[in-house]
């Protein structure tokens, strides 16, 4: 049965569009994810989808009668609600029978505890409010009484997420519903959707969530929805495939360019139907063999300074806030090219201790001892803090207009924000449109510019696209200082870490050898947690086409010629349409024929030469 229809759907703001002419659909049992580059739309197309924004053109269609809920990404809640009072906030029956039941037994009324103990008898809803508690307590919402106007940021999202799973909706539609939780919770909302009965649409960043809840993949790129029957490991499978049959085409319509750009020149006069098709053909080549294929790969061979032997230690350093202890006497002198992960419930004080190192924070007692050499780059969970009239390329321009690489090269700021896939179009764009996924990536940018040997990461994949984490993977796989990580993303900590730090609360850290699978399967066999989900190891392969494995690349002045000769043929394709408009006009003098005819056989020989310039710098770019 279909739950969704989505027929020919257009939405842009100005000149620029997300998605055109978008068709899919969504069955029942359905398990689906939108993955997609920050910016290209997720979170409009699931507002869209729910009338909350408009479409220029195109039908959504639900069917009909069908319960829906649905946890946005910034969470919209009555800030004058208690947690519990949101909670029940819904106009479902069974939920408004158990509200009226446990107001009138606070009232102690005894009619109103009948009738409403007749409407729960009947929804049978009885389970309800086991549910609720279950869902409250792993969310660690125990508090029911707090006004939600009260509440952080992380505790508002767990409100949400309660909220709409609670209702136990038909279809349930999620907008990164990972963020704000802390690894425990992530794991039993993985375990309780993979069991739920509902129809899932979700948008989420946690590739180990995409492996082992969705069923169906559905990636928005080039304003299209392309469909993958399966999980994120096919998903991945399949796009290298099709990446790989796209670069199979363009290089063939490279092949058969070269060949008619030689007839081309000739000026046919294209009086035969047999010479106009071919004509129309060569156009038509031209269009795909231009195309642009992004690599998204991250190589910057950046000056690093050199560690000396003395990095960081930490002698006994203890803290605490009133009777809440963060670190009690803790030692430990960091080697090089160590990677530490930092994992623990949320409040457990892994930020407190980063800011602690950075000397941000200060210690109850002991002390931390910096080297000399010691270049620290920080990201904190801050949202990059930049003036709403300033440009993208400002952002970096004001730490530096070059960036030094090794051999004496540099990097210019341009150059860089496209490492980090911020095309050209984008660098003087107002950092105050970008979305929130972009701001971060930008900040990110702004800490690994400064050339640091010791990388301090607080929940760098947060609001991240998974496309650019793979790039910040590449970059920090080659990255020859030390590295400390805070995250919740599971796959991201696996791949980085060689050990792990474990915030267990009451002061109480454990140092555990090997990345978070391994710590995770230390638990299962020591038996502890024995009540709480333990996944397997999860196994995500990300394949790359072959073509792409070895590829040489363009050097810096290769480069700036590659750039250069795309605006110089769209100079001369302009020029040769007006020398042809004046050569078929019949008002135009003798004179001026035979100037726009030598003019426009110059004009196509040099856009010819430039052409098969494009075409070999292409190869590489």
């Amino acid at each position: 049965m279909n739950f969704l229809s989505v027929e020919e759907c257009t939405k842009s703001f100005g000149d620029r569009y997300l998605f055109e002419d978008l068709t899919f659909g969504i069955e029942q049992g359905q398990k689906a994810a939108i993955v997609a580059k920050n910016g290209s739309g997720k979170t409009t197309l699931l507002r869209c989808l729910l009338g909350q924004e408009s479409i220029d053109s195109g039908r959504v269609v639900f069917r009909k009668d069908l319960r829906i809920a649905f946890m946005e990404q910034g969470e919209n809640l009555n800030e004058s609600n208690t947690i519990l009072e949101e909670i029940f906030a819904h106009d479902l029956p069974e939920l408004k029978a158990v509200k009226d039941y446990n107001r009138a037994m606070r009232l102690e009324d005894e009619d109103l505890i009948a009738a409403s103990f007749e409407a729960i008898t009947e929804l049978n809803a009885w389970d309800v409010e086991v549910r609720v508690d279950q869902i409250l307590s792993v969310l660690k919402l125990v508090d029911t009484h707090k006004l939600v106007s009260t509440l952080s940021g992380g505790q508002k999202k767990r409100v949400a997420l309660a909220k709409v799973l609670v209702a136990e909706p038909e279809f349930l539609i999620l907008d990164e519903p990972t963020n704000h939780l802390d690894l425990d919770m992530i794991e039993w909302l993985e375990s309780y959707l993979s069991k739920s009965k509902s129809t899932i649409l979700m948008v989420t960043h946690d590739r180990y969530f995409l492996e082992v809840i969705c069923d169906t993949i559905l990636e928005l790129e080039d304003k299209t929805i392309y469909k993958y029957k399966g999980n994120f490991s096919y998903y991945l499978e399949k796009k290298a495939e099709r990446n790989e049959n796209r670069d199979t085409t363009i290089g063939k319509a490279k092949n058969q360019f070269r060949k008619e750009l030689d007839w081309m020149r000739k000026q046919p006069k294209a009086r035969g139907t047999k010479q106009k098709a071919r004509i129309e053909a060569f156009h038509d080549v031209k269009k795909v063999a231009k195309q642009h294929i992004d690599r998204s790969e991250l190589d910057i061979p950046v000056k690093m300074e050199r560690l000396g032997t003395k990095i960081l230690e930490l002698h006994k350093i203890g803290k605490a806030f009133g009777d809440t202890k963060i670190l009690n006497e803790l030692s430990y002198v960091f080697k090089r090219q160590e990677r530490i992960g930092i994992v623990g419930n949320n409040g457990t004080g892994k930020s407190t201790f980063l800011n602690m190192i950075m000397g941000l924070e200060p210690t109850d007692k002991g002390k931390v001892v910096t080297g000399e050499t010691v270049v620290f780059g920080y990201y904190d969970q801050q949202l990059l803090e930049a003036k709403e009239d300033q440009k993208v390329i400002d952002v970096i321009r004001d730490i530096a207009e070059f960036i030094p690489l090794e051999k004496g090269r540099e990097m210019g700021a341009a150059q860089f924000l496209e490492k980090f896939l911020f095309n050209r179009d984008m660098h003087y764009n107002f950092v105050s449109k970008l979305s929130g996924g972009e701001k971060r990536r930008l900040k990110l940018m702004t800490v690994l510019m400064k050339n640091p040997n010791f990388l301090i990461l607080d929940e760098p994949t947060n609001d991240l696209d998974i496309f650019v984490m793979s790039v910040l993977e590449d970059y920090l796989r080659s990255f020859q200082g030390c590295l400390i990580v805070v995250s919740h993303d599971r796959y991201f900590m696996d791949k980085m870490v060689d050990h792990m730090f474990v915030f267990k609360g009451d002061g109480e850290i454990s140092d555990i050898l090997g990345n978070y699978t391994e710590y995770r399967k230390n638990i299962l066999r020591e038996g502890k947690d024995a009540n709480k989900y333990v996944k397997e190891e999860v196994k995500v392969v990300e394949k790359k086409p072959e073509s792409l494995k070895e590829k040489i690349k363009l050097s810096f002045k290769e480069r700036q010629e590659f750039e250069g000769l795309e605006k110089d043929m769209e100079n001369l394709e302009k020029e040769k349409a007006e020398m042809t408009t004046v050569l078929s006009d019949e008002s135009s003098s003798n004179e001026d024929l035979m100037k726009a005819g030598e003019r426009l056989s110059k004009v196509v020989a040099e856009l010819g030469d430039k052409e098969m310039r494009w075409l070999e710098l292409s190869e590489y770019e």
